[in-house]
């Protein structure tokens, strides 16, 4: 581990807040969090991410579907778990949440547009064919739903990163739901 989960009266007083509000809104501070509260304002970019996407025109089950992809595709140990609970919690089918940990395809035919589209993003860093764009488009979505994925892959890509340097430690809450990247 190269950071350390910081207690409270660790952290800066401006992360403290930031803390204190995830306290009052989910019930807990996740680790992710403590970790990332040694810089406030990476605790609050983050923040605002989450909340930005949580703003978009996805759905609750596109955005896990778009949150998911990249944590798995990333092999983020602690993500998925995290929002795994998160998709529970919005009242995601399951089937999708197992689909999405297991990297099977979709049932809802919109739904694995969105994967793939989000693949093609992360495994080609935002070089997508056209060809591409236009299939994703066709399933439904619009150039909106383009720049929304590039929020997601924001918000994924600081907590992923973080989240495999420091070796973020399970919270309990995410515990039951411990997720590993299946061999190739």
């Amino acid at each position: 581990m190269t950071l350390d989960v910081l207690s409270k009266d660790q952290t800066p007083a401006e992360s403290q807040v930031l803390l204190d509000q995830l306290q009052k809104n989910i019930g807990m501070v996740p680790n992710f969090h403590a970790m990332l509260a040694v810089s406030p304002q990476a605790l609050k970019g983050y923040m605002t991410l989450h909340q930005l996407v949580t703003e978009t025109a996805f759905t609750a089950e596109e955005m896990t579907v778009a949150w998911q992809t990249i944590n798995v595709e990333h092999a983020c140990h602690y993500c998925v778990p995290a929002h795994t609970a998160v998709a529970n919690g919005m009242g995601v089918d399951q089937d999708i949440s197992e689909a999405l940990r297991n990297e099977t395809p979709l049932a809802d035919t919109k739904l694995e547009a969105l994967r793939q589209f989000t693949l093609l993003m992360v495994r080609n860093r935002g070089h997508v064919d056209k060809a591409d764009v236009d299939t994703f488009k066709a399933a439904g979505f619009t150039d909106r739903s383009i720049t929304d994925v590039l929020l997601v892959l924001a918000q994924k890509t600081m907590s992923n990163y973080l989240n495999h340097m420091a070796d973020t430690p399970i919270d309990d809450a995410f515990a039951p739901f411990a997720w590993s990247k299946k061999e190739s």
